[in-house]
């Protein structure tokens, strides 16, 4: 395991990480937003497309902007923040789990997190998530530590890791922390010691120097439309009702942690079967608490979005190591892998079955390796082959497995993926650099587009004369011109030239 952790690590944050093109919508957004920075020569607020964009905090422009800095504007450098932040998200739960368990479940407990799929997607993308939750991970450790210690040095460690969370994503940085602390003092009856801990006026002060002068200089220069954009839109809103149709029932959150937590799904049963053994000790209690909170909270919210969930999962794997390392069998923890697995191999099947039916890739045909039926044929083999042998505990079996899992998708899935979704959008906008055009982009959102260009793109009606890039299911519906060239055409992403 000593070896395994880290490969899990390097494999699943690192591994082919430049290789596929920026994902639209939330890639596409953050990266062009970080161009802009450079284009505009401001480094203090964020725009996309020319609009200003108040969606996120500045902290993960500023470290994609650093990266872009000593790389250029490549998919590595706009990803390499969040695997460095899914690392250290990753590092932070091993070294507190050693301190408060043992090695074994730290070890176990890395390599569950680096390879469980939703962590494995967010580490990997050019977003802000896999920064906040490195930050949530570390304040919530933090307050454990302060909690059960007193000692003052973790408590400033929360306060400055909540700060920097504000800064990475805003008030949800604050609220899982202050919740989960609050509802464990509540249930361990000492809301003194929560009390003295949330106002500790020089952990206060620590916080403010940290998030405030950004905040501050941001409110002086956009005013109003910073409130109502950061604040009430995107913060207030989401949980107020759903944004951009991410909405969904109070049973949202039951399939999405079963396959973001894939392929350790199984892990979940020994944790539930333990439940009031978890319950009766403080610091499994704590963990608990961090995982129920986030999703309630979110189960809640107007807004759902699979990625919510992991705000609470690091607690909830801890426990899945603390109660997986106990188990001697490591078949039926396995099986969830083998289902994964197989629905990988099957992949180029259900894709020619499904792509037809769904509107905007029914002309897609997806290439697969020729390799791409032999590597997961020897994946499940190997898979099969752990959930039958008995001499190794299922500890290392579990970590192996999720290495090849990932190591198996970064290097056969996503570039197909990739290449049916996102290629056309890139190869239209090369062709727009290449040839100077200044398209603009009508019912279509894919700021990745402009990334490709390397300018910001014009979103508004088309008028005569206009280069317009859209779907082609809608050329139909363009207004005042119609199409006299087709300067590109593919998997449904056109670029025209209206009759002027």
């Amino acid at each position: 395991m000593r070896a395994l952790a880290p490969l899990t690590v390097l494999a699943s944050f690192f591994w082919m990480l430049g290789h596929a093109p920026l994902f639209d919508v939330d890639e596409g957004a953050f990266s062009q937003a970080t161009m802009e920075m450079f284009q505009r020569g401001d480094f203090l607020s964020t725009y996309l497309n020319g609009q200003p964009r108040y969606d996120k905090p500045i902290l993960v422009y500023w470290l994609q902007a650093a990266a872009v800095a000593a790389l250029g504007p490549v998919e590595l450098a706009f990803r390499l923040p969040s695997a460095l932040c899914a690392t250290l998200w990753a590092l932070l739960t091993y070294a507190f789990t050693k301190k408060v368990f043992d090695e074994e479940k730290a070890l176990l407990a890395t390599a569950l997190l680096a390879t469980s799929m939703g962590v494995y997607v967010i580490g990997r993308a050019a977003t802000a998530d896999a920064l906040l939750n490195s930050l949530i991970a570390a304040s919530m450790f933090a307050a454990w530590l302060h909690l059960s210690t007193g000692e003052r040095r973790w408590l400033y460690a929360t306060h400055a890791a909540i700060a920097l969370g504000l800064l990475a994503k805003g008030p949800i940085a604050v609220l899982v922390p202050l919740a989960v602390t609050f509802l464990f003092c509540l249930c361990k009856r000492s809301l003194s010691a929560w009390l003295r801990a949330v106002f500790d006026w020089r952990a206060l002060l620590l916080l403010f120097a940290i998030a405030l002068p950004w905040y501050a200089a941001i409110l002086a220069k956009e005013g109003w439309g910073f409130v109502e954009g950061f604040i009430l839109r995107h913060n207030v809103g989401r949980f107020g009702g759903p944004m951009q149709g991410h909405g969904g029932s109070l049973l949202y959150y039951f399939p999405v942690l079963l396959l973001v937590a894939l392929p350790h799904t199984a892990l979940l049963i020994p944790v539930l079967q333990k439940i009031k053994s978890i319950w009766r000790d403080d610091l499994q209690a704590y963990l608990l608490l961090w995982f129920v909170f986030v999703f309630v909270f979110f189960s809640l919210s107007g807004t759902k979005l699979p990625h919510y969930v992991l705000y609470g999962l690091t607690g909830l794997v801890i426990l899945m190591a603390v109660h997986g390392a106990a188990l001697r069998s490591a078949f039926w923890v396995l099986l969830p892998a083998l289902l994964l697995l197989a629905m990988f191999l099957f992949l180029p099947q259900i894709a020619a079955w499904v792509l037809p039916h769904v509107r905007d890739y029914r002309e897609a045909m997806p290439q697969f390796p020729p390799a791409y039926i032999a590597v997961f044929l020897a994946c499940l083999a190997l898979t099969l082959y752990a959930m039958l042998e008995r001499r190794f505990a299922p500890a290392p079996k579990l970590a192996a497995v999720g290495l090849l899992t990932v190591i198996a998708v970064s290097s056969l899935v996503v570039p197909v993926v990739g290449n049916v979704t996102q290629a056309p959008v890139r190869e239209a906008a090369l062709i727009a650099r290449a040839r100077n055009l200044e398209p603009v982009m009508w019912r279509l959102n894919t700021p990745s587009f402009s990334v490709y260009r390397g300018a910001p793109t014009i979103v508004r009606e088309p008028r005569p004369g206009d280069v317009v890039v859209t779907r082609a299911r809608r050329l139909a519906e363009l207004p005042n011109a119609k199409p006299v060239e087709f300067l590109y055409a593919r998997d449904g992403i056109v670029m025209v030239r209206l009759a002027p």
